[in-house]
């Protein structure tokens, strides 16, 4: 996660919107998503005051992920799974560097969940979500996507990828931040004390 006064060069936002995908148009949001509200109840204690932050960072993260498909729902339950869990570490395993054990919680869930062929282009989408550059793997996995959708709610609607600002202003409007991009700086502020030759460790060019 990056502060919302992160200044971005010109060259930084380039490298992070190159390739726009479509917009989508007449976009019905996605008010409930069992899936996610299963996932985060059951690690509500972690979470404690956060829990109702991160909840609606994920729902601003999965309605931004089918934004960017065209309203596309085919694959909403791997968004909605990766989503819910692609910064839950911080909060599981109390550190900033969590990428990794966020994968863990997602694979374990997709064990028992009966879904294990999913971990492979979950694990990516969830270690490449801070990624600055574009994703050049897989190309019929959901991880540009959610590298996009995730950039443009840390960045708080700076980066668009080509989505209306109207669309981005609704989705932040009905899950409002209730605190979640303070308390990432916060965290970074946290982790930078204690390691301060390290201060991103989730970023990845």
């Amino acid at each position: 996660m990056i502060g919302p006064d992160l200044t971005f060069s010109e060259d930084f936002k380039r490298r992070t919107q190159s390739s726009p995908l479509p917009r989508a148009k007449g976009l019905i949001l996605l008010k409930q998503i069992p899936i996610v509200d299963q996932i985060l109840h059951a690690h509500a204690n972690e979470l404690g005051k956060d829990f109702t932050a991160y909840r609606n960072h994920t729902y601003r993260v999965v309605n931004l992920c089918v934004a960017l498909r065209l309203g596309d729902l085919a694959h909403l339950e791997k968004i909605a799974t990766a989503a819910a869990f692609h910064d839950l570490g911080i909060w599981t395993d109390r550190t900033f560097d969590y990428l990794q054990p966020s994968v863990r919680l997602a694979c374990d869930h997709l064990t028992h969940s009966g879904k294990p062929e999913w971990s492979s282009e979950i694990t990516e989408m969830i270690l490449h979500h801070h990624k600055i550059s574009r994703y050049r793997g897989n190309q019929d996995w959901l991880v540009e996507t959610l590298r996009r959708a995730d950039w443009i709610d840390v960045s708080m609607g700076l980066f668009t990828f080509v989505l209306s600002r109207k669309l981005i202003r609704e989705i932040r409007s009905t899950w409002p931040s209730a605190g979640f991009h303070q308390r990432l700086v916060e965290l970074e502020i946290t982790h930078l004390r204690k390691h301060p030759g390290n201060p991103l460790p989730m970023v990845r060019l």
